[in-house]
């Protein structure tokens, strides 16, 4: 879909929130609505946000959001899930659900818009696998990249190859897993 090349080339969605305990600004999913909408309109798409939970096998209760967009019934869709835990401290069920969602629907979008979430914690956190990761393992990403129409594809390759971390690499992996082409 070429208005979504577009889109993700122009976008863009800056880190507003400002996290005081950990001294990190981030970009929730609101932020991302709000700098993509113009450009929808501008490109005439559409796009769409829904939520479903789920559970696993092992009783893990999740919400797996799945973000949309669409321009002339041409769709693209990529899905994110992120874990539930209703007796999370400090908040009401409704408030823990919430939260799920929100953070899954930001990685839906993210994921979407290809946004480089590299300096956020939840990316820089390496739980020690701070080498980069081997050109064995970026070619066998780069071949999962042959489902993609040819305009995304050159964008998927060329993050690909400029991914320096393993927390980079694994991010683009979680992304290219979780497109579904319509």
């Amino acid at each position: 879909m070429k208005q979504l090349l577009q889109i993700q080339a122009e976008l863009k969605a800056p880190k507003n929130q400002f996290n005081s305990f950990g001294k990190y600004k981030y970009r929730n999913a609101e932020d991302i609505l709000e700098a993509v909408k113009p450009l929808l309109s501008k490109h005439g798409c559409t796009l769409t946000l829904s939520d479903d939970v789920k559970e696993t096998m092992t009783g893990l209760i999740y919400v797996e959001s799945v973000a949309t967009i669409c321009h002339e019934g041409d769709c693209v869709t990529v899905k994110a899930q992120a874990g539930i835990d209703p007796a999370r401290k400090g908040m009401d069920i409704a408030q823990s659900f919430g939260s799920s969602s929100s953070y899954s629907r930001k990685y839906a979008l993210q994921g979407l818009f290809l946004l480089d979430d590299s300096r956020d914690p939840d990316a820089t956190n390496t739980h020690g696998k701070d080498s980069a990761p081997t050109r064995e393992e970026k070619d066998k990403l780069i071949r999962q990249t042959e489902k993609l129409p040819e305009e995304r594809r050159g964008k998927a390759i060329a993050a690909i190859n400029k991914a320096e971390t393993h927390d980079e690499f694994i991010k683009l992996k979680t992304a290219l897993d979780a497109i579904k082409i319509n």
